[in-house]
């Protein structure tokens, strides 16, 4: 007996197009609830104010499945980890341009990729609280690309940590430093946020806005400098930097046609993280301008070209959504002349409590400045930097053997002038429950002044120190050789006469000099000692 073919079992499959598998493999993965409201599983999205009304008009700005994105990231983890161990093999590490680039490095280990991280974990959590599929697969594999970024970022510098002090315990001081704390407070702040303001606040504010800074004229300066190792990272990132950025513009255009209610919540948060990133992105100033033995642009250069002009098209778009230009843009224009010199001589008069040596700017590189900046270096900064350095030849060197206030919002220093007068620092303050608080700007009081139950909680180092918090376990206080000041480096993560200090005399400085046989830098002496052979840098336990 024979059985008859059923055609519908021998006829190949239809072959799925690629929207259709695309739909399958994203939204097709999500369901609706059956024995739990809605309300009840997504606790998070209605408190802030925000009224989605259909999910389903979230357009997606991946685009990618799941096994495209692995496929896509593992090619590209070949090509960089392959870069990484030639640069390891051939000891790049003695090929870059100067010892001084190595203390940049420093900061971006410690005070740019534990942000990574951060925002891995933010993420993650929209990964779970959003209700839409869409959002959420977004945000999922901006978790993916966030930690792959803190992984590779933290394996590129790794050979550095080898050979030159202040890398070993990155982690340590990101968490307890005070300059760091400035970074981790944005984090800290954004993911104690509700969702919509995170993603606003890292995908709008600071990835669309801002980020560009990080990834293109710094990530320029370290090819520039020989950094191969540096630069790989910069590069592998900037596929996923422009998917980020494609989130960003999504998220506020997804919000603002939602509903007509949501434009002044999202507006006020525009201002309030735009101002948040400007001051975090001083750190990149000082970088760029002092930092950099090789230059490729000034800070003032860097932000007429990624805020004014990018910026200004990009909310010249917005505009048809009713969205503004953040308030205080007008300000970051002002100080852009300014806030990379004040930091760095915030950074000179505190070296001995940094976690890298500061130098004073050369006259060549003075020079720099001043056809970079006409208008204020020459004015404001070049007399304060050459009365140091005659007393650093007097054998006098200038130090700040106080403790700032700090600003209570973004917990800098109170370092900034008064935008129309560079010669007044910039006090603002504020009372709440009948307590005073410091703010830098106006644009930190504003903020304060929005959310002082949040604020009124911030972990200042400075208050810490002087409270007796920041002392690592078994230090006694009352004995009598105590030293408050050097236990709280300790606690950092500092170890002093190790980490900062003046550069000239650090043991980067003398070990680059003996390793490469070339000065540190060009104060350094000429007649520079026999070569050895490179050995890691010994710390104490």
């Amino acid at each position: 007996m024979t059985s008859t073919p059923n055609p519908a079992a021998t006829s190949p499959a239809k072959k799925l197009s690629l929207k259709e598998n695309y739909a399958l493999l994203t939204r097709g993965l999500g369901w609706e609830p059956s024995y739990q409201p809605r309300e009840a599983i997504f606790r998070t999205t209605r408190f802030e104010g925000i009224k989605i009304h259909d999910w389903d008009k979230w357009e997606d700005p991946f685009r990618l499945t799941m096994d495209a994105y692995w496929k896509f990231q593992g090619e590209k983890d070949k090509k960089l980890y392959a870069i990484l161990d030639a640069f390891g093999q051939n000891n790049g590490q003695f090929n870059v341009s100067d010892a001084r680039y190595i203390q940049a490095l420093k900061i971006f280990l410690t005070g740019i990729s534990p942000l990574e991280y951060a925002s891995h974990r933010g993420f993650c959590i929209l990964g779970r609280e959003f209700e839409g599929a869409g959002p959420r697969i977004a945000a999922q594999m901006q978790a993916i690309d966030e930690l792959r970024h803190a992984q590779t970022q933290i394996h590129a510098l790794s050979p550095y940590n080898r050979y030159f002090a202040g890398m070993s315990d990155f982690m340590t001081m990101a968490d307890r430093t005070w300059y760091l704390s400035i970074p981790k407070s944005f984090f800290d702040d954004a993911l104690s946020a509700g969702p919509f303001e995170f993603i606003t606040a890292i995908s709008f504010a600071f990835e669309y806005v801002l980020t560009n800074l990080v990834f293109m004229p710094w990530m320029s300066g370290a090819a520039y400098n020989g950094d191969l190792s540096t630069v790989s990272f910069g590069f592998s990132a900037q596929s996923d930097e422009a998917r980020h950025m494609t989130l960003g513009i999504e998220v506020i255009k997804f919000l603002l046609e939602q509903d007509p209610d949501n434009l002044p919540i999202v507006q006020k948060w525009i201002d309030k993280w735009f101002w948040r990133g400007y001051r975090l992105l001083t750190l990149l100033a000082a970088m760029m301008d002092y930092m950099l033995p090789k230059r490729v642009m000034s800070w003032s250069e860097a932000w007429g070209i990624y805020f004014e002009k990018n910026g200004g098209a990009l909310f010249e778009d917005l505009a048809r959504y009713g969205v503004r230009m953040p308030k205080y843009a007008d300000i970051t224009v002002q100080e852009k002349g300014h806030v990379g010199h004040q930091l760095w001589a915030t950074f000179y008069q505190y070296r001995h409590a940094a976690g890298f040596p500061v130098w004073l700017p050369s006259a060549e590189e003075m020079d720099w400045l001043s056809a970079k900046y006409p208008d204020t270096f020459d004015r404001y900064y070049r007399p304060r930097f050459e009365h140091w350095r005659k007393l650093e030849e007097a054998g006098t060197p200038f130090v700040n053997p106080g403790m700032p206030q700090l600003c209570q919002v973004c917990q800098w220093p109170l370092l900034f002038t008064e935008p129309d007068d560079p010669t007044q620092i910039a006090y603002r303050e504020e009372s709440y429950l009948g307590q005073r608080f410091h703010c830098c700007s106006d644009g930190c009081r504003d903020i304060f002044r929005d959310e002082p139950e949040k604020y009124v909680h911030a972990h200042l180092p400075v208050h810490q120190i002087f409270q007796g918090n920041y002392f690592r376990p078994g230090v006694d206080p009352s004995a009598p050789d105590f030293n408050p000041m050097v236990e709280a480096l300790k606690y950092m993560g500092i170890e002093p006469g190790v980490d900062g200090g003046d550069f000239a005399t650090h043991i980067d400085a003398l070990n680059w000099t003996r390793w490469t046989q070339r000065p540190a830098n060009m104060h350094a002496p000429q007649d520079t000692p026999a070569p050895r052979a490179a050995a890691p840098v010994a710390r104490s336990a």
